[in-house]
């Protein structure tokens, strides 16, 4: 029988030791149950505040989903009108002449993608103020980082064949990416701009918690004065809402693949 490596061995040790230590440093004694709140909240959670989906103020659920969905969308279409630029420029495929341009190029997607957008939203309601604009740039600056990366990957895995027939009959660097690199990877790139659409659609959901628009600051409302009806009716909304979205975008992806 083969003996286990002592380095492995070593290491296994350390990673339980890791695990066991930081689960017993959890404070639980803290955790407090209460069944009367439990029930109240599961009781206004199932009978959903019907009032409050269209009574006229703006400030009202549909309102604020028109509002949500176009936070995600703005915060999206920035993100891939200034990524396709970014990933043609960290696509070592593409500039291969100029070596420190990819590097940098993907050092920035790097970065911007580092940060969540609640992050991003809370040192922008502080820059522009808060509302829905701050939203846009939170999930715009993030989704930048997100889509440069994922574009990069599509250019650097494009068929070179077409490529260097163009480049062989001397047709320039416009023409083989529009003639050559585009339509290979053109279905993709909407495919993933989609994709990070319901997914900005998720985030922007809680950006108002921070002050950036959105359905967050209705939800930590309605939650901090236990007005459970209120809070099962947005659920309902924010579930219905983004279950549509997937439907739509994922036949939209269909289509284009």
């Amino acid at each position: 029988m083969k003996r286990p490596n002592i380095d492995t061995l070593f290491l296994t040790i350390v990673v339980l030791y890791l695990i066991i230590s930081s689960f017993l440093s959890i404070d639980l004694g803290s955790a407090q149950l209460s069944s009367h709140t439990a029930l109240n909240a599961f009781a206004g959670l199932f009978r959903p505040d019907w009032g409050f989906v269209n009574d006229g103020s703006r400030e009202d659920l549909l309102s604020l989903l028109l509002l949500t969905l176009g936070i995600a969308f703005l915060g999206t279409l920035i993100a891939t009108l200034i990524s396709l630029p970014l990933s043609i420029l960290s696509a070592r495929n593409i500039v291969p002449s100029y070596g420190i341009v990819p590097r940098i190029g993907k050092f920035v997607s790097n970065i911007l993608r580092t940060f969540p957008e609640l992050i991003y939203a809370i040192l922008f309601v502080t820059v522009v103020g808060p509302g829905p604009f701050a939203g846009i740039l939170a999930i715009g600056v993030n989704q930048i980082g997100m889509l440069g990366k994922l574009y990069t990957d599509e250019w650097e895995s494009i068929d070179h064949a077409p490529v260097e027939a163009m480049e062989a009959v001397g047709a320039n660097f416009w023409q083989v990416l529009f003639y050559a690199r585009i339509p290979q990877i053109g279905a993709k790139f909407l495919s993933l701009s989609l994709n990070h659409f319901e997914i900005a659609l998720r985030s922007a959901t809680v950006l108002g918690l921070v002050g950036a628009g959105g359905l967050g600051a209705p939800i930590i409302f309605a939650i901090q004065s236990r007005n459970w009806s209120r809070v099962g009716i947005i659920l309902l909304g924010i579930i219905l809402t983004i279950s549509i979205v997937d439907y739509v975008t994922g036949l939209l992806r269909k289509r284009l693949m």
